[in-house]
């Protein structure tokens, strides 16, 4: 087995399917990338179990076979040369030789067949939607996701597909973002829990991307197909929580201000906020808003004024300021609009300028109690 292929192309298809490999696997083989060429083509795949990743090269050879290589030495000794085309060489004795311009270098290698297979998605639905618009629901959403190991469906990003529209939905019990897109849509009704990682993956390699990407699915795993890569994963197993049910209708009190300022003085606020709650005291009255943030054990406090539109009544509501930060940092409008109803529900907030045609964020975020 023989093929020859340019160094610097090889390493960044590898350098993409290097983000599924795990620092420590149970399974050794799963540290190597799996190679299978069939002539002038070139498979590469990485696994975790969980999900698997694979690329189509294109190489100079008239061979097959199928080899597994170690991962890190391999991108460690890639990322040193300079563009140049390497040829690679199976020996008898169990290793392969990789030729560059100025020397050669050998490393061992496992047979391809201990390599565990991926799973084969059985009786898919199928949906096409642009790489770009993939890649910001991601982006859009995952931040929101929980880590909580014990509310594993809350872990992963929600994917509801309808004739209608494709929306994405993320929570972990405090914040919420729900991502719409009316200008996709699917053939028919679905809805899974996609996990963290695979997601991560796909918002790296599709940002900024016109590319159509393929996603098939079924009832435990989902495919990815784009380019010359194929993405396969396993879905989080459960039911999604009734996200609906918590996003308050009624919302009489209406804030709208200027995103960047008010970004800013949460952020310039909430130094001075006690460093276990996070809290921060919203008191808007008239067109003016009062934020707020007070850390009793220390003695330290911040105050600061904003002019705003404000329709409503007089109120003040604690929000913990990371949340708040996070989600107006993770809009791009110029303007965003906060609404609310009662202090002790949750905050709606909504970019006012800024979307494509057919896209649509609302985020939501849980008050905190204000010891008064």
């Amino acid at each position: 087995m023989k093929f020859i292929v340019s160094s610097t192309y090889l390493l960044k298809q590898l350098q993409v399917l290097g983000g599924v490999i795990n620092n420590s696997n149970t399974l050794p083989i799963l540290d190597n990338f799996l190679f299978e060429l069939n002539t002038s083509k070139l498979t590469v795949s990485a696994s975790d179990l969980e999900t698997t990743m694979s690329s189509t090269i294109d190489v100079e050879s008239n061979s097959e076979g199928s080899i597994a290589l170690p991962a890190r030495l391999l991108l460690d000794t890639l990322k040193t040369f300079p563009e140049q085309p390497l040829t690679f060489v199976v020996e008898d004795n169990n290793t392969v030789e990789i030729s560059s311009n100025h020397g050669k270098y050998a490393l061992a290698y496992a047979d391809g067949a201990e390599f565990p297979n991926a799973v084969s998605v059985e009786d898919a639905s199928k949906t096409t939607i642009m790489g770009d618009i993939l890649a910001t629901a991601i982006s859009k959403t995952i931040f929101a996701a929980g880590n909580d190991d014990l509310r594993p469906v809350m872990s992963g990003v929600f994917f509801q597909f309808s004739q209608d529209n494709l929306t994405f939905v993320a929570t972990d019990a405090h914040k919420l973002v729900k991502y719409t897109r009316n200008d996709v849509s699917a053939t028919e009704t679905a809805e899974f829990i996609m996990p963290k990682k695979p997601l991560n993956l796909l918002k790296g390699i599709l940002a900024g991307s016109d590319d159509d990407v393929v996603v098939e699915y079924n009832e435990s795993n989902a495919k990815f197909t784009f380019e010359n890569s194929v993405l396969i994963c396993r879905l989080i197993d459960g039911k999604y929580p009734n996200y609906e049910a918590v996003i308050p209708k009624e919302n009489p009190n209406k804030l709208i201000i200027d995103r960047t300022q008010f970004l800013n003085s949460v952020r310039r606020v909430s130094i001075f906020s006690n460093k276990t709650t996070h809290q921060i005291r919203l008191k808007i009255a008239g067109a003016e808003l009062n934020i707020s943030a007070e850390d009793i054990d220390y003695s330290n406090k911040a105050e600061e004024r904003l002019t705003c539109d404000y329709q409503g009544d007089d109120m003040q509501i604690g929000f913990n300021s990371r949340f708040l930060t996070e989600m107006i940092n993770n809009l791009s409008s110029n303007e965003v609009q906060l609404e609310m109803s009662l202090p002790n529900r949750a905050g709606i907030l909504t970019p006012t300028d800024g979307l494509d045609e057919g896209e649509h964020v609302t985020m939501l975020v849980m008050p905190v109690m204000l010891n008064n």
